[in-house]
């Protein structure tokens, strides 16, 4: 039987940045995907926001993505823009690039790392015991692994196999999306009416549009087709524009859900098979992709047992209430995408009480995945926050923070008088970097903060504990998070007691 440390079910975004980040710290780990190749049909969703372009910048490949995108000042809540250039960032955008190119990009990156995928097949079911999952293909292959991530989309084979409630709310709107040809020149741009939010746009190849357009019935079953796109646009439009030559047609609604937990035993879950909900403000796809990077070195350390199995349950700890903002905020965006007369005076309130400062950065804090907050208790405001990608200088030549997080590593970074922080016990674990900075910390959303004199990163880039050498909480956070201390060798070879 074929073993590897951890299977993950489904080769998408989340699932190829979660294999990247394992495979990063050196734990084995294999994809099991249907489809035969990375081609995806349609371009379906529509960019990166600022965190994850921040995640990509850690792991040092982002410019593979913005070299190959749109940059927008902006996110989007409902109709309503918010301005996000001012936020200390060096990503302070939303990337316009469609999921087919953001799926090519991460494809490229980790064959480079030589993540093995089992194409064409699919997870089919499991069984867990006390050691290990033996999983089980489409094709009678069996795999065994420590753990199963299930990262295989909204209808997730592997929540339902692992009887993990998907509580939520059923949908009330649907559309189809399509790309197709048409005779006619069709009417280019959105379209706000009674039925809702529609739209046409010309795609990069200059002969197929690319269009959304609600449905007047909801939860239609089977696949859609070339005349139910036809009957949407004309009930619209008025006319079809003599749509025709489709090479991709969907279906999507707000049907909004989210999963009781993340994790049973040996089974997690990250991306859509945790949560889905409207596409409206392109969330589902930034979410998942952090979902990998929070789990990934969690689950790696778990797997070279330098941490206890319970730091897996700091997975959903953290995860979970993220996703559940962005349930709420997208079933808010739905409703305001409504067009009767009261909806519209909500719009209008919204749109003005969003042009204020503070109202506009706590929002758009949240939608660009800049202002995330853990829950990490009490101590510096840092905690629990995105470490800034600050200039440092270190006596190896001047360095960003980001560039320190390449390989995945937990930094500790000390800013004060150099040599004045031992961890001996966690070296193995964590870097330890000496290094100067004179600038001024501010985050978004936060704003301004106290200079701490160190600070103990995590792989993810936030910030598990701030603070200087006669604060207390280092070793504990230290523990936590990298697992307990080792005792240093002696020269005999002989173990030393810590204490």
């Amino acid at each position: 039987m074929t073993g590897h440390a951890v299977v993950i079910a489904g080769g998408g975004p989340t699932g190829m940045m979660l294999a990247g980040e394992l495979t990063l710290t050196g734990t084995d780990v294999a994809i099991v995907e249907q489809r035969l190749g990375p081609e995806l049909a349609g371009s379906r969703a529509g960019g990166l926001h600022a965190r994850s372009i921040e995640v990509l910048d850690q792991r040092g490949i982002a410019d593979r993505f913005v070299s190959q995108g749109t940059t927008y000042p902006v996110v989007h809540f409902a109709t309503i823009q918010l301005d996000i250039s001012d936020f200390p960032s060096r990503h302070p955008y939303t990337l316009g690039l469609w999921q087919k190119h953001i799926e090519r990009i991460l494809a490229d990156w980790v064959s480079e790392l030589g993540v093995p995928f089992y194409r064409g097949r699919e997870v089919t079911g499991f069984e867990q015991d006390d050691t290990g999952i033996d999983v089980k293909l489409s094709d009678g292959r069996p795999l065994r692994a420590q753990y199963l991530v299930g990262c295989d989309g909204g209808r997730s084979l592997i929540r339902k196999a692992a009887g993990i409630e998907f509580p939520g709310w059923d949908p009330t709107i649907g559309s189809l999306i399509a790309e197709a040809e048409t005779a006619e020149e069709p009417e280019l741009g959105m379209r706000r009416d009674e039925k809702g939010i529609h739209g046409i746009g010309r795609l990069e190849d200059g002969k197929r549009v690319r269009i959304v357009v609600r449905e007047d019935r909801v939860g239609q079953a089977g696949e859609p087709t070339l005349r139910d796109l036809s009957q949407a646009l004309i009930a619209v439009w008025g006319t079809d524009f003599g749509v025709h030559s489709p090479t991709w047609i969907s279906r999507f609604t707000d049907m909004t859900r989210q999963a009781a937990s993340y994790r049973k035993g040996r089974v997690l879950l990250a991306g859509d098979a945790a949560h889905v909900h409207s596409p409206i403000g392109g969330q589902g796809l930034n979410t998942g992709m952090q979902d990998a990077v929070n789990l990934g070195w969690k689950l790696a350390q778990v797997v070279r047992q330098t941490s206890p199995d319970s730091l897996l349950d700091t997975y959903h700890a953290e995860r979970h209430p993220v996703a559940a903002r962005v349930l709420r905020t997208t079933m808010a965006g739905t409703a305001l995408s409504r067009t009767d007369a009261r909806t519209d005076a909500l719009l209008g309130t919204m749109t003005e009480l969003l042009s204020m400062d503070e109202p506009r950065k706590r929002f758009a804090g949240e939608l660009s995945g800049l202002g995330i907050h853990y829950d990490l208790g009490e101590g510096h405001p840092l905690t629990g926050r995105r470490m800034p990608d600050l200039d440092l200088v270190t006596v190896s030549g001047p360095r960003r923070v980001f560039t320190l997080l390449h390989d995945a590593r937990p930094v500790l970074l000390n800013l004060g008088e150099p040599g004045s922080l031992d961890i001996t016990p966690w070296a193995d674990r964590v870097r330890l970097v000496d290094a100067d900075y004179a600038g001024r910390w501010e985050l978004p959303v936060l704003g301004a903060v106290t200079a701490p004199a160190a600070v103990l990163i995590r792989p993810d880039g936030y910030v598990a504990w701030a603070g200087d050498s006669a604060q207390p909480g280092l070793p504990d956070a230290l523990t936590t998070w990298f697992g307990p201390a080792t005792a240093p060798e002696r020269e005999d070879g002989l173990t030393a007691d810590p204490d």
